[in-house]
């Protein structure tokens, strides 16, 4: 089938552009200059045409403005869990007010995973907000503003729901939001159809075929209403709106020129049920559902399959697959066409669990009847972590994922991944993706926050209490399983050093033969000096850049490929420190020999001390002799150097990068990595609402705030 894509995701431009106007497609019978002077050739046409342009604008204008001041951006931190690790990353999307309590609708993927919100209001204020509840189902969600952070009596502005039902093909809608994380925008089209949904249209099978995103099914109960004012990715969960300035839509997919947009009736029942309730209770009789359009059947809707090991709540009643349910609770129903099912599946889901319904079928020709007790819809995924010191991300066992796997019970923790060279990896058996732990040195492990407050436990007790080796047992395809892990961290160790060696304080590359020739002193091979560093002993010496070194103490070089670039440093590296030597040079075509005396090897990078900050993300090392000859920073320049800062970590989303010069943390100068360590435990130790990172970027100093969160909250997917 041709697939839509969602329009959230992460959104990075290199400048932000303000996109406040807005640009109206008109017709070119009625499209005149900006003044609104009528095409010249056809004057007369225009002048009647002009009176309803003008009104359409007005209409457009005075829709904007209803809607506009209530529209969103909303920037998301989110966490995800893979290879034993955890990494957050961001997202960008659109979102509106709807209640003057704070309440924003979006969709659920665009938070999906979020562990924090920062929303940019209208008038550029930043505020972060609250998850209030997601329902992935229908990729609807709503979040709530922290209003203690607002001034006192500050009045929110809302906008209006309107009714998707009277909605009509041809209808002209407005798709407001924030693409590519721009300022607010506003686009216009039509609407396309008012019951899209989604199926194979390379065959004659017409089944509904739901997305499954990242382990969560989505849009089952949705007719997406589908349109042409454009979106793009930022856009989701912006409103689509009518003329009448009303929230007629949720804009939620995009592609091909097409918009998607859950419709007002479903969105607002949902977000109304999140607000009160905080999730949204639906049921399940655990089939699927089949049109009957290219069946031959005249009437019902055909059960295409039924859960079953264990059995499902249409099982247990004695519906089989094959079965036309011909009426539900005494009344008639037949699914003819693809976009029925899903009004179909909301009659059910919406009744309370534990409610019976009747359903009349036919099997083979003959009728017959079932009363079955409908559950709760199953929840698909489950609460998620990361115990980074033992190398593993897990996830909780929930009910779907019990049935498919038909394990006993809920309890234990499923291992959704291991981080090569950790301690669950270097066990003797090692822990695998799948596994389930089941014991932690014989404390039973019920669920992913009984296993986190041992990992606590354990891991905060002090380096001299972690014990050398816990015993885990875990349960692998059936198999009862125990293996040893050290969970004692190894003492933060400094790359190894080499041990001082003789060197020369100048950069070269090799000159090969065709290049020797084309410099005119062909069939003489050697190293051409690219670079004398200052403030060493080959900076007191003859040597110049672009001499040819051709041989040492009379030992000539003679590199012949690029893999003997490095042939000019080991010679000298087999000399002694102190020791005198001559360098034989071409200059100017000019045989020279240069003697100085050689001096020990600088650090370099490679051996550079290191950190790696977990909480902040943020990995620093050493200043280096070259790091200062790179950048041109004498003596008096020091700090320490960032290696990376993931985008989404604390440091990151302070401004923190790559190539950042560290100088000073709060109040306290950074000479050296001894330094930077200090400050960050002290950091740590305060645990302050803001740290202030000054870095020198280039030749200038910057002032990076970054805003720690100290209690991170588990991922909750309930």
């Amino acid at each position: 089938m041709t697939q839509f894509k969602r329009v959230a995701g992460v959104v990075r431009v290199g400048a932000l552009v303000a996109v406040a106007g807005l640009a109206i497609a008109m017709p070119s019978a009625a499209r005149g200059d900006d003044r609104g002077v009528p095409p010249a050739d056809n004057a007369e046409s225009a002048v009647a045409i002009k009176p309803a342009s003008e009104q359409i604008r007005q209409q457009v204008f005075a829709a904007r403005d209803r809607v506009f001041p209530a529209l969103v951006n909303i920037r998301v931190t989110t966490v995800s869990y893979w290879g034993g690790k955890e990494q957050k990353d961001g997202s960008n999307g659109s979102g509106t007010l709807i209640t003057e309590q704070g309440h924003i609708v979006t969709n659920q993927h665009v938070i999906d995973r979020g562990v924090k919100f920062v929303v940019t209001m209208a008038d550029k204020t930043e505020i972060e907000a609250d998850l209030v509840g997601e329902d992935p189902l229908t990729d609807l969600a709503v979040i709530k503003l922290r209003l203690d952070k607002l001034p006192a009596g500050t009045k929110l502005p809302v906008a209006s729901w309107g009714d998707s039902t009277k909605l009509a093909v041809g209808d002209t809608v407005l798709a407001m939001g924030s693409p590519f994380s721009l300022s607010r925008s506003v686009t216009l089209g039509v609407v396309s159809n008012t019951e899209r949904v989604f199926y194979n249209t390379w065959t004659n099978d017409r089944e509904l075929e739901p997305d499954e995103i990242d382990g969560q099914t989505t849009g089952i109960f949705t007719r997406w209403i589908q349109h042409d004012a454009l979106i793009n990715p930022g856009n989701s969960g912006g409103p689509l709106v009518n003329l009448a300035g009303e929230i007629i839509g949720i804009n939620t997919r995009g592609g091909a020129g097409m918009g998607f947009a859950s419709p007002s009736l479903l969105a607002r029942e949902v977000a109304t049920s999140l607000i009160e309730k905080g999730e949204v209770i639906r049921s399940d009789i655990g089939v699927s559902l089949k049109p009957i359009e290219k069946t031959g059947l005249d009437r019902g809707v055909l059960v295409n399959s039924v859960v079953q090991n264990p059995p499902g709540p249409a099982s247990r009643g004695g519906i089989r697959a094959g079965d036309v349910i011909t009426a539900v609770n005494g009344e008639p129903i037949t699914v003819r066409f693809v976009e029925q099912v899903p009004d179909l599946l909301r009659r059910i889901a919406t009744k309370a669990p534990g409610t019976t319904i009747k359903l009349d079928y036919l099997r083979n020709g003959q009728p017959g009847s079932a009363e079955v007790v409908i559950e709760k819809l199953l929840r698909e995924r489950g609460d998620e972590s990361a115990l980074r010191a033992w190398g593993i991300s897990i996830v909780e066992i929930t009910e779907r994922i019990a049935r498919e796997r038909r394990l006993p019970s809920r309890e234990g923790v499923i291992i959704s991944g291991v981080r090569g060279g950790s301690p669950a990896a270097l066990a003797e058996p090692a822990l695998s993706w799948g596994d389930i732990i089941r014991e932690i040195d014989g404390q039973p492990v019920k669920n992913v926050g009984s296993i986190i407050d041992v990992y606590k436990k354990m891991m905060t007790a002090g380096a001299d209490k972690i014990p050398e080796n816990m015993l885990v047992r875990f349960d692998r395809q059936g198999k009862d399983h125990v293996t040893l892990v050290k969970p004692r961290p190894r003492p933060k160790e400094d790359p190894p050093r080499e041990v001082p060696k003789a060197w020369v304080g100048v950069a070269v590359q090799p000159v090969l033969r065709e290049l020797a020739k084309s410099l005119g002193f062909e069939g003489t091979t050697g190293f051409r000096i690219t670079r004398v560093y200052p403030r060493t002993v080959a900076a007191g010496s003859e040597l110049k850049v672009g001499d040819v070194v051709t041989a040492i103490n009379g030992e000539k070089l003679s590199p012949r490929t690029m893999q003997d670039a490095g042939q000019f440093g080991r010679r000298i590296r087999q000399l002694k420190i102190d020791e005198p030597v001559t360098l034989s040079v071409l200059r100017e075509g000019k045989p020279v020999d240069v003697k100085l005396t050689l001096e020990r090897t600088r650090i370099g990078p490679d051996e550079a001390r290191k950190d790696e900050n977990k909480d902040f993300e943020l990995s620093v090392r050493e200043l280096t002799f070259f790091d200062r000859d790179d950048n041109n920073w004498d003596e008096s320049i020091n700090g320490v150097l960032v290696e990376s800062a993931e985008a989404a970590g604390w440091a990151g989303q302070g401004g923190l990068s790559s190539g950042d010069l560290i100088i000073r943390i709060d109040q306290t100068d950074i000479t050296d990595i001894a330094t930077y360590r200090k400050a960050m435990e002290e950091v740590t130790t305060r645990q302050p609402e803001r740290v202030v990172f000054v870095v020198l970027r280039g030749v200038n100093t910057s002032f990076k705030f970054v805003e720690p969160e100290w209690k991170p909250k588990a991922v909750d997917n309930k």
